[in-house]
């Protein structure tokens, strides 16, 4: 009998549904959706006369708001640039009034190796000072140290924010939803939809820069905070307890201590979302790599984007691999034993080569800051390649975009726009009522509607073309590359560690190969979604086949299955809530290149982002934002709802 339900698992859970009639209404409600439409105009397209303008009141409401605490925005302004101003002196300013210059990048980089070797031993050490050197070499020094900066002032605030936050959540059950449901808006609106309010309320710089870096960044540290203290097991807080502990003693010597991997993953997330703001916070006048990227993708400078864009990966990688180093050393709970000078080589090793290399910095200029003369560029092969490409290729290149843009793309856009608003809106409303009845048919309804009276519709329906066209794209990619690399131990240890790297890359570096082939066009946006959106469908696909049960596929080999119908019968149906999982965070990281790939020209709502920042238009950029952020909202409740329904059906929830 267990043979038999292993093998039969995928028809026994479709034959549960007991509903095949659903497909059938459902096309019949779309048939007189479309009917209904054609009888009555105002169900096919909203009348203008009837938006009501929230665009215009948001907007009235942030210049009023920003004219009345503008004393609170100075001083909030002032208390932040004292230290962003230090760590900026040290690392690339200096002090010219005194004749004083930065640290000189010897030292910098001797400082960062040190910390590695002691962190995870000579390969990591190795990694971060090749990562480094990279920087010194290509003249990227000083536009790093900018962006360096930033992250090392964001980064503390942000992750203390996060960490009294996650502590008065798990402290009080309602504080706990209502930030569970801010962050949920929060991480699924693009990082561009920060940048409006902010301007209004601090203007255009640094500061403001950092200050939209640390609201995007300061969710996961949040969350990571209540997932750790929730984890702690009961019996450590109960000896702590026994023990005398006051509940102040309790959280900061025991449940704080045991979190401390989980807190620490935290920490890692705000410093990779940091990274990744850069780029977007250049655009409100924030200096560094980030700006330089820009500025060479406006340009269409190729060469020199790729050379820094391959800077902030580097730069995300070696922080990376820190933090990581960080989380393994705290797990293995590393304890240095021996004499003085054992237990404390590194920090002597810092301070005495550090002081050494100081004087030598001022004494020798060429250790302080590398001339431009001794700096190498590949940035000019690059363009010289890209203008190859243009003459030689672009004959082949063009007629495989025009006729994937025409013949596929298009089209789909084309359905999408046609579509009667009140059969969009039906349709998810409808799916929804079916997997959760009446709470979660509300949030289709509610989300949608909004952006309907709001006068968002087209540039919603451009958006949802978007991201379908590169979910299905991820999705015909990245579940057969899952699939392979579960059966095939030589494809994982490939594909995986590729994943790993691709996640690391920030999302404006997807922008420079796509420019390269294809230029400005629908296919160079589907592609820079697809590239950075992939990941999630290989990697849930692999981890659910990974987790079906050894006994399971012993039963259906035992009842004779072929490897095709254990994997397809069996393997596949079992794992098919964790694959939902990948298709939901593949939709979500797609959602993030909205915005990104509006800056190589799209007319959807990250447009509407973009084009809502030089006039500080803050109702257009912040409901674009969030139309953005409720297709998220609607893709991820309706994606969990029918992932935890066919665990259900399946026995495993």
């Amino acid at each position: 009998m267990t043979s038999a339900l292993a093998v039969d698992v995928a028809s026994d859970t479709e034959q549960a549904r007991g509903q095949t009639w659903l497909p059938a209404l459902g096309f019949f409600g779309a048939l007189l959706g479309v009917v209904a439409s054609g009888a009555f105009p105002w169900l096919d397209i909203w009348p203008g006369e009837w938006v009501l303008p929230f665009r215009d009141w948001l907007t009235d409401a942030f210049a009023w708001f920003s004219e009345w605490a503008k004393p609170l925005t100075r001083a909030i302004s002032a208390i932040l640039f004292v230290p962003l101003h230090v760590v900026e002196v040290l690392l690339f300013r200096g002090v010219p009034d005194w004749n004083l210059p930065a640290l000189p990048w010897v030292f910098v980089v001797m400082g960062v190796v040190v910390f590695a070797h002691w962190q995870s031993g000579l390969r990591l050490a190795l990694f971060c000072g090749a990562c480094m050197m990279y920087l010194v070499l290509f003249d990227l020094w000083s536009d790093a140290m900018q962006t360096v900066s930033l992250v090392l002032v964001t980064v503390p605030l942000a992750a203390g924010i996060g960490l009294a936050l996650g502590i008065w959540s798990t402290r009080n059950r309602g504080v706990e939803r209502t930030l569970n449901t801010l962050f949920d808006v929060m991480q699924a609106t693009p990082h561009m939809a920060y940048l409006g309010p902010v301007v209004v309320l601090f203007g255009f710089g640094q500061v403001p820069a950092m200050l939209a870096t640390l609201i995007f960044a300061l969710p996961p540290m949040a969350r990571c905070t209540i997932l750790g203290i929730r984890s702690v097991s009961p019996e450590i807080v109960e000896a702590g307890t026994m023990a005398g502990c006051t509940a102040q003693q309790r959280l900061w010597k025991v449940e704080l201590p045991a979190a401390q991997q989980t807190l620490l993953l935290g920490l890692n997330q705000v410093v990779m979302q940091t990274l990744a703001m850069v780029v977007i916070a250049s655009l409100v006048g924030a200096s560094g790599l980030g700006q330089k990227l820009l500025f060479s993708l406006q340009q269409l400078r190729i060469g020199k984007a790729l050379e820094q864009g391959i800077a902030i990966t580097l730069m995300a990688l070696v922080l990376d691999r820190l933090t990581v180093a960080q989380m393994v050393r705290v797990a293995a709970n590393t304890i240095v034993s021996g004499s003085f000078w054992q237990r404390h080589m590194h920090s002597l090793v810092f301070a005495l080569a550090g002081l050494c290399l100081i004087v030598l910095g001022y004494l020798a200029p060429v250790l302080s800051v590398l001339p431009s003369e001794m700096t190498i560029s590949f940035g000019g092969h690059i363009d010289n390649a890209v203008r190859w490409i243009s003459k030689n290729l672009y004959s082949y290149l063009k007629p495989f975009r025009d006729n994937i843009t025409i013949y596929l793309l298009l089209p789909i856009r084309d359905f999408y726009l046609w579509l009667p608003w009140v059969i969009v809106i039906a349709a998810p409303t409808a799916i929804a009522w079916h997997l959760g009845r009446w709470r979660l048919a509300l949030v289709p309804v509610g989300l949608f509607g909004f952006l309907l009276l709001a006068g968002f519709w087209t540039p919603l329906m451009l958006t949802i073309y978007l991201v379908t066209s590169c979910a299905i794209l991820c999705c015909l990619i990245g579940i057969p590359l899952g699939v392979w690399a579960a059966k095939s131990p030589a494809a994982a240890r490939a594909l995986m560690p590729l994943c790993d790297l691709l996640q690391t890359f920030p999302s404006f570096i997807y922008l420079i190969p796509v420019i390269m082939l294809f230029q400005t066009s629908d296919l160079s946006n589907v592609l820079a979604m697809l590239c950075y959106a992939t990941v999630p469908a290989i990697r849930y696909t692999y981890l659910g086949l990974m987790r079906v049960p050894q006994t399971t596929q012993e039963a259906a080999i035992a009842s004779g299955a072929t490897p095709a119908q254990r994997l397809f019968k069996v393997e596949l149906p079992i794992a098919f809530p964790e694959i939902l999982l990948g298709i939901n965070q593949t939709i979500m990281m797609a959602l993030a290149m909205v915005a990104i790939t509006a800056l190589i020209g799209s007319r959807d709502l990250g447009q509407e982002i973009y084009k809502a920042l030089p006039n500080a238009d803050t109702g257009r950029g912040l409901l674009a934002g969030l139309g953005i952020a409720f297709i998220g909202i609607v893709a991820d409740r309706l994606i969990n709802a029918w992932a935890q329904r066919r665990k259900r059906l399946l026995g495993m929830a």
